[in-house]
């Protein structure tokens, strides 16, 4: 594409015109070399207009209300005046079908205002495949004016993880009555959360939701906090009447505060850049070295031995990297 193409979507996202915005995510989605090559060019360029927006984390237990949880809390920032961008990490997508279109369509209030912007993860491919769109999306949302944008997790395992390493806070959802305190979420999961919220407190449900906040505070004593500067809260919050929606935004916003104030948010922003640039050489690497045709012949005679026992593990591994740095110096 000319300089006229890659002006035409920088243009239109700063202008904050939703189609030009749709059109640059489906680019950036885009797994065609020539498109990639132009989202590069797009990004670079919209570049200096993100990280403004206040980048929000959210994952929670099955049945803890995500879907209920963000629309309510979107709603109420709209009605602040914000304008609010929704995300999804979903790498079971390819296998389940996913539920955010589910989520988009019981989103009803929040899919038809106009300062939200709801956007279903692409499904197929990896975790990291998926999470790198994600982050562009973020930042096309942040280029075109987006006040916060809320990163919803939908599978599980590792997409925690991957939201937690591109947002400036992290919230998880719990409940009560579903267990024990932890409720299957990972002890790892819990020490990246910069605030935990019990859900659905909320009819003759409050007093049970009084005495999970209570297991889940005396639980998060017994972790890291995520920070030095920052002690996680455990509060209590309904998304059907709208309790403590309030006070978990005054938590982030107080702990952007702080971040900003200590100098910690732009080191954060920072190291996850940084990180993910490896991220991306490492998948990129990993995507070469299998589709090369040299590899795709050796891999399985070297596997065969391995297995045969004719060798080890160890002495094919090597023969496959020997292989590869041998490969390295061949290639002008």
């Amino acid at each position: 594409m000319t300089q006229k193409d890659i002006d035409y979507f920088v243009q239109g996202v700063t202008s904050q015109n939703r189609l030009v915005m749709a059109k640059t995510i489906t680019l950036v989605e885009s797994t065609l070399p020539a498109h990639q090559e132009t989202a590069r060019a797009v990004m670079d360029a919209l570049l200096p207009h993100t990280g403004k927006a206040v980048r929000l984390g959210i994952t929670g237990v099955p049945g803890a209300g995500k879907s209920t949880f963000i629309e309510s809390f979107g709603m109420m920032l709209t009605q602040k005046g914000l304008r609010v961008a929704v995300l999804a990490v979903d790498p079971s997508s390819p296998r389940t079908g996913g539920s955010i279109l589910a989520d988009k369509t019981r989103m009803e209030k929040l899919s038809v205002e106009e300062r939200a912007f709801i956007r279903p993860s692409p499904s197929g491919g990896t975790l990291g495949g998926v999470a790198r769109k994600t982050r562009e999306t973020m930042m096309i949302c942040e280029a075109a004016g987006y006040d916060v944008i809320m990163v919803e997790t939908v599978g599980v395992g590792q997409s925690e993880v991957a939201v937690a390493s591109m947002v400036d806070f992290f919230l998880v959802l719990m409940i009560a009555g579903a267990g024990d305190e932890l409720q299957g979420i990972k002890k790892g999961v819990l020490e990246l959360a910069d605030a935990i919220a019990v859900n659905k407190a909320d009819g003759d449900n409050v007093e049970r939701a009084r005495m999970a906040r209570q297991q889940y505070e005396t639980a998060m004593h017994l972790l890291s906090p995520p920070s030095p500067d920052w002690s996680t809260p455990v509060m209590m919050c309904s998304s059907l009447t709208g309790n403590g929606l309030a006070e978990i935004w005054e938590s982030v916003l107080k702990h952007r505060k702080i971040a900003e104030e200590k100098g910690e948010l732009e080191k954060k922003r920072h190291e996850q850049s940084r990180l993910w640039m490896w991220a991306l050489v490492k998948e990129g690497l990993e995507e070469w070295f299998y589709k090369n045709a040299q590899v795709v012949n050796l891999l399985p005679l070297i596997e065969k031995e391995v297995v045969s026992g004719k060798i080890t593990a160890t002495s094919g591994a090597a023969r496959i990297l020997s292989f590869l740095q041998n490969y390295s110096l061949t290639v002008p």
